[in-house]
């Protein structure tokens, strides 16, 4: 948001950027006071409570050196996605039975039932190569029912490489979360597009959800913010800075390479898809002020939705109906809030009580927003920008983040459980990292290295 309030900055300096903002200044309360710390119950507090989950070794099939590491980072991956679902309680490995069970008749539950390692459920198997094939037969067993307890069990066949090792462990992962996570997909196999700051260039960049992988996608040699992946994983849109400005562009993630998508008068920034992915919500300044526009896919049939003195800028769609959009407007004073509306530009509401609150992010039931908000904003006001949970029909909020400098951007994971952002201990946007945490603030954790931000979850 800072990046798009600095080009609004230079809009009031510049005849050809007609973006006009007032000097910043407190923000009006205009709204009904919100309840500060109010509880309310998101996707992470609403079972009843985390399963006692034994991820053991895998059995080796093979002894030679390539399948004895193989296994180890399906080890390892396997085991860090389970604990970092949200729903497990994971047994640490020193609490484990000395055997390693290939196959169900070699498993003893009795000895993952009991103490000291009181699992629930146990997640198993073998791991081998035959020529350049890795082969993982994985298993899941519940550990208290000792007559049926085999839960689930897949057999994967794949390359021979650490790649699909992760990948392997990813998919197993996630069809356990699967079964034991009130049949909601898990992430492990989900992707994270973020800007990155490289040889002088932002580019948009692609990681794994747990940080893996980390490579770039374009190479502009430009400014590129603002990544926003379709529902179908096929098309990556984003705003870049050419030769007329910063323009939506497109890139085709099954192509492997940029698409061609219309260049319009003034800014446009922030791109959004609709959750059927037949339309863009983005901000422009074609027709003077910053306003929010709706296109189709390919750019085509514009419309203009808002009509609003100060910017409009950073739109997303209700991905559970597509009916309503969130969005962070500067009114006249410049200093910005969250508002909602239905995607006509009707029903304009107003969802933070001052201070200064940016970055939107829909929950994907559509129940919640997360966004980056400074209650105490203003001059002289102590406090820093953190990462806030609101719920849309009663606008209680939450607060996810505390004395972690400037955080920004959060964007929220498919299953609901997870949020990324973009945190800087220094508060300098250059000294900004990605980071994740579950959508009730714990589990904090750093995923990429600093000059990362803008981060967005793939849908699925």
């Amino acid at each position: 948001m800072e990046k798009m309030l600095n080009l609004a900055r230079r809009m009031r300096t510049r005849p050809d950027l007609r973006w006009n903002l007032l000097p910043l200044a407190m923000a009006l309360l205009i709204s009904p006071v919100l309840r500060a710390q109010d509880w309310f119950k998101t996707e992470t507090s609403t079972g009843a409570g985390t399963i006692r989950m034994a991820a053991a070794n895998f059995k080796p099939q093979s002894p030679d050196p390539q399948s004895a590491a193989l296994k180890r980072t399906f080890d390892a991956v396997l085991y860090a996605d389970l604990a970092n679902a949200g729903l497990f309680d994971m047994v640490s490995k020193s609490l484990l039975p000395t055997s390693t069970p290939g196959s169900p008749s070699e498993i003893q539950l009795p000895q993952w039932s009991g103490a000291p390692t009181s699992a629930a459920m146990v997640a198993f198997g073998s791991l081998g190569t035959q020529g350049d094939h890795l082969i993982v037969n994985g298993f899941l067993f519940d550990a208290k029912n000792t007559q049926f307890p085999q839960i689930l069990a897949k057999q994967y066949n794949e390359q021979a490489s650490d790649d699909q090792a992760r990948q392997i462990a990813h998919r197993f992962a996630d069809e356990i979360i699967l079964r034991l996570g009130g049949g909601v997909s898990g992430i492990a196999e989900t992707k994270i597009y973020y800007v990155h700051l490289a040889g002088g260039a932002k580019e948009i960049w692609e990681m794994d959800y747990d940080g893996a992988n980390q490579h770039p996608v374009t190479h502009l040699g430009t400014t590129s913010i603002s990544p926003r992946v379709s529902p179908d994983n096929s098309r990556l849109a984003f705003s870049s800075l050419d030769r007329s400005g910063f323009q939506i562009k497109m890139y085709s993630l099954l192509l492997g390479r940029m698409v061609t998508f219309p260049s319009s008068g003034g800014t446009n920034l922030s791109p959004a898809w609709s959750p059927n992915g037949h339309d863009l919500a983005f901000s422009s300044s074609r027709s003077g002020d910053p306003e929010i526009w709706i296109a189709d896919a390919s750019g085509g049939a514009a419309r203009r939705i808002t009509n609003r003195k100060g910017p409009d800028v950073s739109p997303v769609f209700n991905p559970r109906t597509g009916a309503q959009l969130a969005w962070a407007s500067g009114g006249t004073n410049g200093i910005p809030q969250i508002f909602i509306m239905d995607s006509d530009g009707s029903n304009i509401t107003r969802m933070t009580d001052g201070g200064y609150a940016t970055s939107p992010s829909w929950s994907p039931n559509g129940q919640f927003l997360t966004f980056a908000w400074n209650r105490k904003y203003g001059p002289g006001a102590p406090g820093g920008q953190d990462i806030y949970i609101m719920e849309v029909a009663t606008r209680k909020w939450i607060q996810l983040t505390h004395d972690n400098g400037r955080c920004d951007y959060p964007s929220w994971s498919p299953d609901g459980r997870h949020i990324v952002y973009a945190s800087s201990p220094n508060g300098r946007m250059d000294g900004m990292k990605i980071w994740s945490m579950l959508a009730d603030g714990t589990q904090q954790r750093p995923l990429s290295a600093t000059g990362s931000d803008m981060p967005n979850w793939s849908w699925k």
